[in-house]
């Protein structure tokens, strides 16, 4: 008896890779997110995209203050969709807004999600 219940439980494979996660946009999390529609989803990435562009010239201030207030607006609206890298660099500039290389990955990864955003466009 007890093969016939080990036969039928959930496999586990949670920690296998997850190609979705290996680029800017989990689509798999944002399918979840809009409950696998298609033209909201596209509504969705393009408003953060706008969002991200925003955010990125606001964090040009210079003022630590708002910078990390920024960041921590990003890391939340990047998360919600599926920016993973995003959030993380905006996690990492909310922490420690002094550090130009935080910066400069926001800033990157920010260009990275656009680009995969435009291509999905197409």
């Amino acid at each position: 008896m007890a093969a016939v219940s080990i036969a039928f439980e959930a496999p586990d494979n949670s920690t296998g890779p997850c190609p979705s996660k290996g680029r800017p946009i989990d689509l798999v999390h944002l399918a979840k997110q809009t409950m696998g529609d298609k033209a909201l989803e596209a509504e969705v990435l393009q408003m953060f995209a706008r969002q991200a562009r925003a955010c990125l010239q606001k964090l040009s201030s210079g003022d630590t203050k708002s910078m990390a207030a920024v960041a921590h607006r990003l890391k939340g609206a990047a998360s919600s969709v599926g920016a993973f890298w995003v959030s993380a660099a905006a996690d990492k500039l909310e922490a420690d807004c002094s550090d130009p290389a935080n910066m400069a990955a926001v800033g990157a990864a920010i260009v990275e999600a656009e680009n995969f955003i435009l291509k999905l466009s197409r």
